[in-house]
């Protein structure tokens, strides 16, 4: 006999997100207990992590990561429900204008994950409160992320040594 697992808390969690935000949310995962993917559109990712954070409980991020998915970035937000439950709210956004609110003002806790995101992905945190390299060496190129695709060690090595 095969048993059917149900994933009901995850199930509520993603009704109640469509039921609340409608054509905002683009699509939904939940590939396992614990673990729910959410993408939703760029002109109400903001609000929609103010009503995670605010009304639905998952008010501890753990990091955001950047994802170069060719003409588009991608940003991860990674989101925990009491430590019981993953969400992973996912936004992207053009290659050539990566804009996004920064979310510090809701989780102050982003302040450095955005900080690394932007440096490394070029992902620009509108309102960040301090946008100032993170992870880079001082001297580092304008204009190069090193986690976008384009950029090689070759091409960063002969971007580096030709800068200084």
């Amino acid at each position: 006999m095969r048993m059917t697992v149900e994933f009901v808390e995850e199930t509520e969690i993603v009704k109640k997100m469509k039921d609340t935000m409608g054509e905002d949310i683009l699509e939904t995962k939940i590939p396992r207990s614990r673990r729910i993917f959410i993408y939703v559109s760029k002109n109400a990712f903001k609000k929609i992590i103010r009503y995670l954070t605010q009304k639905m409980g998952f008010n501890h991020i753990s990091t955001i990561t950047g994802v170069d998915m060719g003409e588009r970035i991608e940003a991860i937000y990674h989101l925990s429900h009491k430590g019981r439950i993953e969400l992973s709210l996912k936004v992207q956004m053009p290659k050539d204008r990566p804009l996004l609110p920064t979310i510090t003002d809701i989780i102050p806790g982003a302040i450095l994950y955005e900080r690394e995101v932007h440096e490394l992905f070029g992902v620009t945190f509108e309102g960040h409160p301090d946008p100032s390299p993170l992870l880079l060496p001082e001297g580092w190129p304008q204009g190069v992320y090193p986690l976008r695709k384009k950029w090689t060690i070759e091409k960063i090595d002969k971007v580096w040594k030709g800068g200084r």
